[in-house]
């Protein structure tokens, strides 16, 4: 593939994927990741601040997603936490193979499960905002929004754990139905 075909942010975050999982992050550096995408180390740069954040690609396109499906719903703040995190884990249902290859490089790495967390405080800040703005107290969309990842992490682990077992949008609902029984004991 040549440096002019399209989609070189998606190129790039594949080619880091790959080499990642076959030599480890710490190994990998910029110049073999934009070899291997047919692409310049000065348009990985373009396109991505550091190493870290090209295996986060997409997190930007997370946020909008949850908060606008938050901002669609129209049940309670819960709810909509809900719905957005099932739309969002929808999407990492359709690349099992990457969320799952992702998640064992981050997990054999320290500095990028800090980076990991990073990334969950800004989802949930995110949908925090977008339940301020459906008019829910700001306790209670931040409450409601750091819960809803706490209750994404842990099915998403269960997931990692229990592969095909059941699909990730459904453990985050069965999770959410056990977060709201216990709840209402």
């Amino acid at each position: 593939m040549g440096r002019w075909e399209p989609d070189a942010r998606g190129r790039l975050a594949r080619a880091a994927l790959t080499l990642y999982a076959e030599q480890g992050f710490d190994r990998t550096t910029v110049a073999e990741i934009a070899e291997a995408a047919g692409l310049t180390e000065s348009t990985f740069f373009r396109n991505f601040a550091d190493k870290r954040e090209v295996l986060f690609y997409g997190a930007e396109g997370a946020a909008e997603l949850l908060a606008s499906s938050i901002a669609a719903s129209t049940g309670t703040p819960m709810d909509a936490v809900s719905a957005a995190l099932e739309a969002w884990t929808a999407i990492m249902q359709e690349d099992i193979d990457r969320v799952r290859q992702r998640d064992a490089v981050i997990a054999a790495n320290p500095e990028l499960q800090e980076r990991n967390l990073t990334k969950h405080a800004e989802l949930a800040a995110a949908m925090a905002a977008a339940l301020r703005d459906r008019g829910t107290l700001d306790t209670i969309a931040r409450l409601t929004a750091e819960t809803g990842i706490v209750v994404f992490t842990a099915a998403y682990a269960r997931w990692i754990e229990e592969p095909g077992k059941e699909d990730l949008p459904s453990r985050v609902r069965a999770a959410m139905v056990e977060l709201r029984g216990a709840l209402a004991q």
